[in-house]
């Protein structure tokens, strides 16, 4: 039973609970060849046949470059009181080496003070995936130089924006960034290597404790510094000991792997033993945790569906049900004797079951993982295939009912102890889907791609008006 979603008693939040709305620079911006920009890995990727659904790709995606003034006001006009966006880097620094590009900071600089303008936080993620295609003709994240590279990026943004910006993350699921990207191929730039992909996890984890400490040199002491991590809520099949070691590799892949050494410093010792056969991490060198293990401001936790897995049976030949796309080749690195399952439930277009208690677990355990570090959900959202009605509206209650049964799981969190301090609904508009195209809609705002004519969907203003109450307003009773 999703949590609360029937109770009479009114969910409400904190006073000072921030609600925000989140994209990525890729995915809106479009304007892939103005005042500088050169291209990054995604623009390669999807002008590569067969790469993205439709041949689609983000050379205008929604044209957020040239409408950013009427997005802000769409936002002001709903209520929302932040916004979370990416830098691109490739639009600042094109070839991720040397000076600043300035018109493309420029864009950023009018971004954050029409935001500001308008009463709206603004909330910078400085890499959303798109890494400078120079970069990795150089190697990408597998080579440890382009951690020192991120590292130089963000001070360039944070000298350029901090005085005005309060809340940054360095970078947006490095898990999607190493494993989709170097392991499976599904995502930029296509590789399919699993021992660079551990590389470029390590890398990434670097970057992420380098360009902490960057932003720290030159921004004021009252800026916040975090990441923004796809945690897994993992669970076993079975309690039988096979399914649980098949819970812990992955549990270890998708979560170890990288708040080990953020939070902790230090990898997990059987993540080690797990991955011997490809790889003797070498490439860890001495400082290099000291140096990831920056202390974090706040951490950031996006969330869409738990994952279910077992001990694989070997002569059962299935696909993978790991909801991150079709490929001949797993994410999962050394984990071929892990099988995946789907989970029971209601489903989003996406496939990905509609399962609130396993955000209410994955805040639990960071508050568990990490006592005293402020939480924030900073991306939880739902595809549906949305469509304009006869009168003009886009009425989607299922994503009504999915945002309030997961912002109620959030309430209950804190009621349970758990310091979640906001939540940034993915996503704030509809946009380009990486491999997916334009497909599938997460928007809360609905966009015509062939207009570019914006339209607020119901859940856009069910969501406003629980920004603007602080407490998540009833749902429609079913029909």
């Amino acid at each position: 039973m999703p949590d609360s979603e029937n109770s009479a008693t009114p969910v409400t939040f904190p006073p000072a609970f921030v609600w925000g709305a989140a994209t990525s620079a890729y995915q809106i911006e479009g304007a892939v060849r103005e005042d500088g920009r050169t291209p990054s890995i995604w623009d390669t990727f999807s002008h590569t046949p067969g790469k993205t659904v439709g041949g689609d790709h983000g050379d205008i995606a929604v044209d957020h470059y040239h409408r950013y003034r009427e997005d802000v006001a769409m936002m002001a006009d709903l209520g929302l009181g932040a916004y979370r966006f990416s830098v691109s880097w490739s639009r600042v620094q094109p070839t991720g080496r040397g000076p600043a590009v300035q018109k493309g900071l420029d864009f950023y600089r009018r971004l954050v003070d029409e935001l500001l303008s308008k009463g709206i936080k603004p909330a910078v993620t400085l890499y959303h995936w798109d890494l400078p295609q120079d970069l990795e003709d150089a190697g990408g994240w597998p080579e440890r130089d382009t951690a020192y590279r991120f590292a130089e990026y963000a001070q360039i943004v944070g000298e350029a924006l901090g005085d005005r910006v309060e809340q940054w993350m360095t970078l947006n699921e490095p898990w999607c960034s190493a494993f989709l990207g170097y392991a499976s191929g599904v995502h930029a730039p296509g590789r399919t290597d699993p021992a660079a992909s551990l590389r470029a996890a390590h890398h990434l984890n670097l970057a992420h404790g380098l360009g902490a400490s960057a932003l720290r040199s030159v921004m004021p002491a009252r800026n916040q510094v975090a990441i923004a991590l796809n945690s897994a809520t993992v669970r076993p099949l079975s309690q039988d000991p096979a399914d649980l070691a098949a819970a812990r590799k992955i549990d270890d892949l998708a979560n170890g792997v990288f708040h080990g050494p953020i939070l902790h410093g230090v990898y997990p010792e059987s993540l080690y033993v797990a991955t011997a056969g490809l790889t003797d991490w070498d490439y860890v060198l001495d400082g290099d945790l000291t140096l990831i293990n920056q202390p974090l401001d706040a951490l950031g936790l996006n969330y869409y569906t738990p994952a279910l897995v077992s001990a694989a049976d070997a002569a059962a030949q299935r696909p993978r049900a790991d909801g991150h796309g079709s490929s001949d080749h797993s994410p999962w690195p050394a984990a071929g004797d892990v099988a995946f399952h789907q989970t029971p439930g209601d489903r989003t277009e996406m496939g990905w079951t509609i399962d609130p208690t396993g955000l209410h677990e994955l805040i639990m355990r960071y508050t568990r993982e990490a006592p005293g570090l402020p939480l924030y959900i900073t991306e939880n959202g739902a595809a549906y295939d949305d469509k304009i009605d006869s009168d003009g509206r886009v009425h989607d209650p299922e994503r009504v009912s999915y945002l309030h049964g997961h912002l109620s799981a959030v309430r209950r969190a804190i009621t349970d102890g758990a310091d979640v301090r906001g939540y940034f609904l993915w996503s704030l508009l509809d946009n380009f889907e990486w491999a997916y195209g334009y497909g599938k809609r997460f928007g809360a705002v609905y966009v015509d791609y062939a207009t570019l004519q914006r339209t607020p969907k119901s859940s856009a203003l069910w969501y406003g008006k629980a920004a603007r109450t602080g407490a998540l307003p009833p749902l429609e009773p079913a029909a």
